[in-house]
C-alpha cells in the first residue's frame, strides 16, 4: 500500500510541475486545473495502472476538486500529494 501511495504521490507531483510549466505565462493560475490534471493523469501517466482501474475523467475531476476543498479546510500535516494519493486509492478501491 505504501508503495502505491508513493507512486501516485510522485505522479501528482509530476503533474503539478508540468501544469506549472504549461501555465507558466500566467503563474500557474488555472481555474479549471482539475480538468487538466484529470486528463493528464488518465491519458499520459500510469495512474490507471497504479489504481487498477481507469477512472472516468469527469469523476476524477470531481474527486480532485473535493480533495482540494477537503485539504484546504482540514490542513493536514501530509503533503498534498500524499494526502490526495491516499484518498484516491481509497476512493477508487470501492
Amino acid at each position: 500500500m505504501e508503495e502505491k501511495v508513493k507512486q501516485i504521490s510522485d505522479l501528482l507531483q509530476e503533474a503539478s510541475e508540468i501544469h506549472h510549466s504549461v501555465y507558466k505565462i500566467i503563474n500557474g493560475n488555472d481555474s479549471d486545473w482539475a480538468s487538466w490534471y484529470s486528463d493528464w493523469l488518465i491519458n499520459l501517466s500510469k495512474l490507471p495502472e497504479f489504481l487498477g482501474v481507469k477512472p472516468v475523467r469527469s469523476e476524477l475531476t470531481y474527486v480532485l476538486v473535493l480533495l482540494d476543498k477537503e485539504y484546504t479546510k482540514e490542513k493536514p500535516e501530509d503533503k498534498w500529494e500524499d494526502y490526495y494519493a491516499k484518498k484516491l486509492i481509497e476512493y477508487f478501491s470501492k
